[in-house]
């Protein structure tokens, strides 16, 4: 005897049929996997054993083959265990063959037969969709697999009630997804408020997010650069919809799944110095999705900057170039998106206080130029805007909160100039001016802008990247001013923004 069921790699490289072999041997009774399995898959057998034994429910005593088709495609991860246990049922006779012959099926047992939460559940419910077929996961999971928008999803607590279903003697209640949303008014990070000073430093966060550009951001300790960075999630944009599915995605591969099911912030990201190099990009055995990844449609802040390893730092130069990032390794190949926005921050030296008069130290100033050259400058050319953060003076602590804008007056700036990109570049994958293509923007150049322009990059010897986003970031100052074309004053405030040797 033998059935099969299909459950879907996470990775996207196939699906994987699993085909349950009876054989009639006689002698001492075998569970077998076959395929390329690792230790979790292999381990399946003993909780998929105890599984049905607590459901009273024996294995016969005949030699059992699970084969994992296709043999070639790496298998890993604890989520083969509910379908591996259908076809067992199936071939044993206790359900329908047909019943489960149009199943996507994807959850972990445990051994008391609960059926327990397994990542990469929205990536399966969308595969199973477009295929139609019928989708079913864990519980836990009902609502991550709704987002995918499929009507025939099938969410049991336990492997029984499932069976229980199949056989016709309980219905398992209908997937409703819960559709709570995170409010726009509410900014969990604090708001621009918080932060007294720094008038140059918060309107330069400003234009980066309404353009979505790259920023770096310089001086001593201390003085609030990691507390604006901060505030950014405050002044972005909600997701739409489609932004939301497909950064949920790429979260529900690395298991970082919330109740609802959805990701419903733009991602915030801000990993230590001391990150490996597999943590930001990704890999490792499984695969799985790195700090650059799950920061797609968001923010990436890298504080202390030079202290990151210098291969860490050059991971991000793919990315934010192309907005993706592959992963190669021996067993697995996979390009995942990482559409970010690069925040970073670093102090002018090592001791932190080049420049402020009584506290630099006697190395003052080779120390700065040292630091900054743990920075390649592939890496700083890729950056929009340079920025000094300086010290608070006196008289900025005596502000009060309320003279100062709030992250909603900055936040409604920003969504009125995004809005004004989505209309220009309606119709094509580009969202913001950062993704956009530089040659299209030349058109928006008045002469006289275009003439400076030139003067500009021709003087400061800035390179052909760097011409293109100096005229991307014109383009952002000139939507905030809702103006058609970039006019001089963009460009000169552009170029100001530039890091010139």
């Amino acid at each position: 005897m033998h059935a099969s069921v299909t459950t879907v790699s996470f990775l996207g490289i196939s699906t994987i049929g699993i085909d349950v072999q009876i054989q009639m041997l006689n002698g001492i009774p075998a569970f077998t996997i076959v395929g390329l399995p690792d230790k979790t898959v292999a381990e399946s057998r003993e909780r998929i054993r105890a599984c049905l034994y607590s459901m009273g429910i024996s294995l016969p005593s005949k030699r059992i083959t699970v084969n994992l088709a296709p043999a070639d495609v790496q298998k890993e991860g604890s989520h083969y265990d509910l379908p591996i246990a259908l076809s067992l049922l199936a071939a044993m006779g206790v359900l329908a063959g047909e019943d489960i012959e149009n199943v996507v099926a994807l959850g972990e047992l445990s051994l008391n037969g609960n059926i327990s939460r397994v990542p990469g559940v929205l990536p399966a419910a969308i595969w199973a969709k477009t295929n139609n077929k019928i989708i079913v996961c864990p519980e836990k999971c009902a609502n991550e697999a709704a987002w995918s928008g499929e009507s025939s999803i099938l969410a049991p607590s336990n492997l029984l009630s499932l069976i229980n279903h199949f056989k016709g003697e309980q219905i398992l209640p209908k997937v409703v997804l819960d559709d709570r949303v995170a409010r726009p008014e509410a900014f969990p990070s604090g708001c621009m408020s918080d932060i007294k000073g720094q008038t140059v430093a918060k309107r330069a966060i400003e234009i980066a997010a309404a353009g979505g550009h790259n920023v770096l951001m310089q001086g001593p300790p201390g003085v609030g650069k990691s507390l604006i960075a901060s505030r950014i999630p405050g002044i972005l944009p909600s997701f739409s919809p489609e932004e939301a599915l497909e950064v949920t995605m790429i979260h529900s591969l690395a298991g970082q799944i919330s109740e609802t099911g959805l990701v419903d912030a733009r991602p915030y990201r801000s990993p230590h110095h001391s990150a490996s190099l597999v943590s930001m990009v990704g890999g490792g055995i499984h695969a799985k999705p790195g700090e650059i990844s799950l920061a797609h449609r968001g923010v990436l802040f890298l504080d202390e900057l030079p202290e990151f390893s210098r291969a860490t730092l050059e991971s991000l130069r793919q990315p934010l170039e192309t907005g993706k990032i592959t992963i190669a390794r021996a067993n697995n190949h996979i390009t995942y998106p990482a559409r970010i926005q690069l925040i970073a921050a670093m102090n002018p030296c090592r001791c932190g206080y080049l420049g402020v008069a009584g506290k630099e130290c006697h190395q003052a100033p080779k120390c700065g130029r040292d630091y900054l050259n743990k920075i390649s400058g592939p890496l700083l050319d890729r950056i929009d805007i340079f920025i000094d953060v300086p010290d608070i003076k006196v008289a900025d602590f005596a502000q009060s909160r309320e003279d100062i804008e709030p992250s909603a007056t900055i936040r409604k700036r920003v969504i009125e100039a995004r809005d004004i990109q989505a209309d220009r570049y309606r119709g094509t994958s580009i969202k913001i001016n950062a993704e956009a293509d530089g040659h299209e923007l030349e058109k928006y150049v008045t002469a006289e802008a275009k003439k400076i322009l030139y003067a500009c990059v021709d003087k400061a010897k800035i390179s052909a990247r760097g011409y293109y986003r100096v005229l991307k970031l014109s383009r952002t100052l000139a939507d905030l001013q809702k103006s058609e074309c970039i006019r001089p004053e963009h460009v000169y405030e552009s170029v100001g923004y530039r890091r010139i040797e």
